[in-house]
């Protein structure tokens, strides 16, 4: 049996159709891969889509298929808790904005299609912070990380406040005031996102990010996080939202426009390089070679891309994989704060380890 290729998923998700046959040799690593990444659902869905789910094995079309299931009840979840959230906030008097799944969902975009959500994002004015929370806690929200230090962090210095749940529902909401933290090197203006939003028609007062803001949004999420455990399947929406908004011609020059005002134009640059090298996304020459002029300089370039190369594919099993996600979730806090909050932050997370 030949050996699968290092990019079987990308390929595979490309064009199912080559794994509608019996003889495909690559079915238990697929699956293994697949389910790695959190995008077994995203296989099944275009598999389905194609017509293709039945011509499976019938082991892995176990698999896929409860992933298919699964999917399809969260995303059921999903839509009914956001309509419960609009709800709660309908006195706060501004649009609300989804972020990243639970807006792809509810605008019904592509990437939604098959996909898992742990949680659902929002982002509203800074000034309207404190009352969005305390709606949510009168509608059944409670704040997590309890210990003063963790919400020291999120408040003082993070883009959103601590993580909350619901009593009953049990839902995780994130709620943000802004994609990257204050602290960041970065400082992109909410208020430009927030201003340039789209209004949903359901559930009204909620909105989503325009075209260009949510595709720069899907890089930063991606790149500039410290977490790349999830980066495969955050490379997949990234793909997928640029093949859908890429067939207006006006939207590249927009873009690159964009990702420069909004200061991410190397989380941009990134995200155009390597989602055409795995998943071959049609990007015109000419926007990937205005993209790397956010590119950053000898020798960080090329160090970037010995770590990003393994880090996007999903095959943790590998070692390089792992050190590369190791040395990138360093570089993730590294971006986030200047170097003496980070010392102080890691600092803080040790001696409480250590009390545990």
């Amino acid at each position: 049996m030949p050996s699968p290729p290092a990019d079987l998923l990308a390929e595979t998700l490309g064009d199912v159709s080559a794994v509608g046959s019996d003889r495909y040799p690559h079915w238990e690593e697929l699956v293994r891969r697949a389910r790695e990444a959190n995008l077994l659902g995203t296989l099944a869905w275009r598999l389905e889509a194609r017509g293709l789910l039945d011509e499976v094995p019938e082991a892995p079309r176990r698999h896929l298929v409860g992933a298919s299931v699964e999917s399809k009840a969260q995303q059921r979840a999903v839509r009914r808790e956001v309509r419960e959230i609009a709800r709660a906030l309908r006195p706060l008097g501004s649009s609300v904005v989804l972020l990243k799944g639970a807006a792809y969902l509810l605008a019904q975009l592509p990437p939604a299609g098959g996909r898992l959500l742990s949680d659902i994002d929002i982002l509203v004015p800074k000034s309207k912070l404190p009352e969005a929370e305390s709606l949510l806690m009168q509608s059944g929200f409670v704040t997590t990380h309890h210990h003063p230090d963790d919400q020291r962090y999120y408040r003082k210095w993070m883009h959103e406040l601590p993580p909350m749940q619901h009593v009953k529902r049990l839902t995780v909401l994130d709620v943000h005031h802004a994609i990257v933290p204050e602290t960041a090197r970065a400082h992109p203006d909410s208020a430009l996102l927030l201003d340039a939003a789209i209004p949903l028609a359901d559930p009204p007062g909620f909105a989503v990010l325009a075209p260009t803001d949510m595709v720069v949004h899907c890089a930063t999420h991606l790149f500039h996080d410290e977490e790349f455990r999830h980066a495969p399947r955050d490379l997949v929406d990234f793909d997928a939202l640029v093949r859908h908004f890429g067939v207006d011609d006006a939207f590249w020059t927009a873009l690159l426009s964009r990702a420069d005002e909004l200061e991410l134009g190397r989380m941009l640059h990134y995200a155009l390089r390597w989602s055409s090298r795995i998943h071959r996304t049609p990007i015109p020459v000419e926007v990937l070679e205005a993209a790397a002029g956010f590119a950053p300089a000898f020798p960080v370039r090329p160090l970037m891309d010995s770590l990003l190369g393994p880090a996007l594919r999903p095959t943790s099993a590998r070692a390089a994989t792992r050190w590369a996600r190791r040395a990138l979730y360093v570089r993730g806090h590294w971006l986030k704060m200047p170097p003496h909050l980070l010392a102080w932050h890691l600092a803080s997370k040790a001696l409480r380890h250590d009390e545990e």
